[in-house]
């Protein structure tokens, strides 16, 4: 029996096939080598230029450019990112820890004579991280070294840090613009409103305000009572802390700036004029005359005799050593920074699951003699943060010894995370405490009114289908939930008396999501001791007795592939031929979450269910 042989057409049809399948290969191949000869190139052209472009040559000044805001951790939520790269204000980020052990290091590398701090382009970070950076420029003055701040402009969080120099200089058409602290919001009641959606609210604590611009159209009289009084710790804080560093009254200080709207109006706008006058700055200079003096006072000058010798924060670090101690025993740090969620979470948030992670896996290693828990959060969910609180608990029933130390923020479900460690270390002007719970559930049967849509059935029980959106929440279904909260309430408040030793009634007195400054939750016995991260660390290692030479060691989860690649996406030339054909988001979408917090709560909210949480929008701007 003879083979069929395929007609002409289908034969033509095969070879075509076979031919675009030949040409495909030849294309791959030839474009996946092409990527490979420019990633050696790159590789190679970074390790040849980073053996001289890394090189620090004596009498060199150490240039301090921070850009963006000061974080304990860097952030990885890539969609953010993207949606910053493209309305044109990329993210910037500087890591607290990294920027403090720089300075540190300078302080003792006699190739650094002098730093150089330009702070005109941090976005602020909150006072107890700038704190921490202000205590290493005073311990690289100890050293002998002097520090120079100059910027165009001051606003309030970066002249806190530049108060801390030898000299303040300031460009002549600069100056020092103070204003004092705000926490307004936006509220959202009249807006839910007209949509159709009705927010239920349950919450314990008299002055437990988070939820309020859901409910309401204003702030309410506890709100403004609680907000008015820790912010004036707060304010007080940094102007005994300016004062006391540029060596001014702190009444006149205060007077100064209450003052300047009629003070600069007298200075006919001249507000550097001003601020020389006031004794806020030392001298005003731009960026030519800066550059002429650092030449006159000893600086050689830097590459082709221009300029002055100096390295950058960035390639600085570059250099300096990875001290992760090999298999010495040490200390373990985890971050907690965020808010937090149930789950699995990334850096620069809070995760239930990915956070104890963290702590269980410090726990279980070997090398970890004591445990820093670095805590720089407002809150969030309440199992979540249980579930952190437990992983505390155990690492210190196995005999490991945790310290907490408060950044900038650990009020309520970061207050929770903290409250069962040895001992809890807050700056000054750290906020904390606001101890109470809420819940919130949404329903929209007015929304799907106004569309024409009704909700109608039946159901087996009093809460079959109750927490179903479509319909009106049952005022019994209410009680069930407002008795959940409650019980909540009780455990928040049982479980800090139980861990700081004190009655109930005590502690439900200062609760009732109250929030404090570190002082004020000192005062109260609400922390053990004023102090930073070096301070903590060092307690966590007495304890484990470690003596003077140990590693400290930060335990954080690596990056997926696809998670770098969308962080890494915000710089590719796909962004940039977007943003070249106009395709550009407007600037606040970048900034939504900075004018619109309560928003965030959002984002995690499950329907069908309650949503508990332990939050504060503490964060005065």
């Amino acid at each position: 029996m003879t083979e069929r042989r395929p007609n002409g057409f289908w034969a033509f049809l095969c070879v075509l096939g076979r031919g675009i399948n030949v040409v495909r290969l030849v294309v791959l191949n030839l474009v996946f080598f092409f990527f490979f000869f420019i990633v050696l190139l790159v590789l190679l052209g970074g390790y040849l230029g980073s053996r001289g472009e890394h090189a620090i040559l004596s009498d060199s000044v150490l240039v301090i450019k921070p850009k963006g805001e000061l974080v304990e951790q860097y952030s990885i939520e890539p969609m953010e990112r993207l949606l910053a790269q493209l309305s044109g204000n990329p993210p910037k980020q500087i890591q607290l820890r990294d920027l403090v052990g720089a300075i540190d290091a300078a302080a003792k590398d006699t190739r650094i004579t002098r730093i150089l701090l330009e702070p005109g382009d941090l976005q602020g970070g909150g006072f107890a991280a700038l704190r921490e950076v202000g205590a290493a420029l005073d311990r690289f003055r100890a050293a002998g070294k002097p520090v120079i701040v100059w910027a165009a402009n001051y606003d309030q969080g970066q002249y806190y840090l530049a108060a801390h120099a030898d000299r303040v200089l300031v460009d002549p058409q600069g100056g020092v613009l103070i204003t004092g602290l705000a926490n307004y919001r936006l509220f959202y009641k009249d807006l839910l409103d007209k949509l159709g959606v009705d927010v239920h609210l349950f919450r314990v604590g008299q002055f437990k305000s988070a939820a309020e611009p859901y409910i309401l159209d204003h702030a309410s009289p506890e709100a403004k009572e609680a907000d008015s009084f820790w912010m004036g710790g707060l304010w007080d804080s940094y102007i005994n802390e300016v004062a006391k560093l540029r060596k001014l009254e702190p009444a006149t200080l205060r007077a100064d700036i209450d003052g300047l709207p009629q003070k600069i109006a007298d200075a006919r706008g001249d507000l550097g004029r001003l601020s020389l006058d006031q004794h806020l700055v030392d001298g005003v200079a731009t960026p030519a005359e800066l550059e002429a003096m650092m030449r006159k006072e000893g600086v050689p000058a830097g590459k082709k005799g221009e300029g002055f010798r100096q390295i950058s924060l960035q390639r600085y670090g570059a250099n300096l050593p990875d001290n992760d101690g090999g298999f010495a025993p040490g200390v373990s740090v985890v971050v907690a920074e965020g808010e937090i969620s149930g789950g699995k979470q990334p850096q620069g948030s809070v995760g239930g699951d990915s956070t104890a992670a963290l702590i269980r896996a410090a726990r279980t290693d070997k090398r970890t003699k004591a445990l820093v828990l670095r805590v720089n959060s407002p809150g969030g969910e309440v199992y979540a943060a249980e579930q952190i609180r437990r992983e505390v608990a155990l690492t210190r029933e196995a005999g490991i010894p945790v310290v907490v130390s408060m950044g900038n923020v650990a009020a309520s479900g970061g207050y929770w995370i903290s409250m069962n460690a040895d001992r809890i270390y807050a700056e000054p002007n750290t906020i904390t405490g606001s101890i109470g719970i809420f819940g919130m559930v949404l329903t929209v049967p007015g929304t799907l009114d106004k569309l024409g849509v009704k909700n109608d059935g039946v159901g087996t029980g009093p809460l079959a289908g109750a927490f179903d959106i479509t319909r009106p929440l049952d005022p019994k279904v209410g009680m069930v939930i407002q008795a959940t909260i409650e019980k909540g309430y009780r455990d928040f408040v049982g479980q800090v008396a139980k861990a700081r030793g004190k009655p109930y009634d005590a502690i439900d007195t200062i609760a009732q999501g109250r929030v404090w400054t570190g002082q004020q939750a000192l005062d109260r016995g609400l922390v053990d001791q004023l102090g930073g991260l070096g301070e903590a660390v060092a307690d966590a290692a007495s304890r484990a007795k470690l003596g003077k030479d140990y590693p400290v060691r930060y335990v954080e989860e690596s990056l997926g592939g696809f998670e770098q690649f969308l962080v890494n996406l915000n710089e590719s030339a796909m962004v940039r031929v977007a943003q070249s054909y106009g395709l550009q988001l407007p600037a606040w979408v970048a900034h939504i979450d900075t004018m619109a917090p309560e928003l965030k709560l959002l984002r995690h909210v499950e329907s069908g269910r309650p949503n508990i949480y332990a939050y504060c929008f503490c964060s005065p701007r």
